[in-house]
């Protein structure tokens, strides 16, 4: 399949985990796996898999043409949108988790209202004001950002995490204390934490029961939005899987 290079083959996979990479406002260089925001994401591939074993999904990292999101044509977005298309023709109506960091994030946000996707874990997402948040209605958005990022806006993730919710999306959102853009300050927390909330996604881990009560919330309800990420604790239950503003460089 043309655009994703897989960790994880897709076949036989019952839920598939997309994972979406940064890169530049605008840009059209080519993008290349050896960029340091996709590097950066490799590192969350295998936290994942402990997270799901015995039940992995299958992760493939996408591969977008360009580097740079590039105004209104959104390539991105569109890159994950081909994507998504190729796995509902190959594999049927499999659902499908995006892990998006910046503009990744913004790219998981912009198309998850594809049919596919049931939802969305965005790290440090680009959140301009005026992109839309309707498409997330029905899906299940969860935000990590970090207090001390100095790229993207983590007060602009709460506003469209607030206004996702409005719009009939579940929604939960952590903040990273002492986190930064590219997620090394408190790195091994990052990793744990979005391993286990992508697993709780795919319905294989149950939510933290904060997580849980923030995504029960509706309507203007701010609550919820700015959950405390514990230093050296797993945000998910540790338990058996269970069968049930604008940015310089992202």
């Amino acid at each position: 399949m043309r655009g994703v290079r897989w960790r994880v083959q897709p076949g036989g996979a019952r839920a598939v985990v997309l994972v979406l990479h940064g890169g530049q406002v605008a840009s059209t260089v080519p993008a290349s796996p050896w960029q340091p925001a996709a590097v950066r994401m490799r590192g969350f591939v295998a936290p994942l898999l402990r997270a799901t074993d015995g039940q992995r999904p299958a992760v493939g990292l996408v591969r977008y043409r360009y580097r740079g999101w590039n105004g209104e044509r959104a390539d991105p977005a569109e890159d994950v949108v081909a994507v998504l298309d190729g796995l509902v023709a190959e594999l049927g109506p499999v659902p499908v988790v995006l892990l998006g960091h910046s503009m990744g994030g913004r790219a998981a946000l912009r198309s998850a209202g594809h049919r596919a996707v049931t939802g969305v874990l965005a790290l440090a997402p680009w959140c301009p004001p005026e992109d839309p948040c309707e498409q997330l209605a029905g899906r299940t958005l969860v935000t990590l950002h970090g207090d001390r990022d100095r790229v993207t806006d983590p007060a602009a993730t709460v506003d469209f995490a607030a206004r996702a919710r409005q719009a009939g999306a579940r929604v939960a959102g952590i903040e990273v204390a002492g986190g930064d853009h590219a997620m090394l300050r408190r790195s091994r927390d990052w990793h744990l934490a979005a391993a286990r909330l992508t697993a709780a996604l795919l319905g294989v881990r149950p939510a933290p029961p904060e997580v849980a009560a923030a995504l029960d919330l509706v309507g203007a309800d701010r609550d919820g939005l700015r959950i405390p990420l514990p230093h050296g604790r797993r945000p998910v239950s540790s338990g058996a899987p269970n069968s049930s503003g604008a940015p310089k460089a992202r």
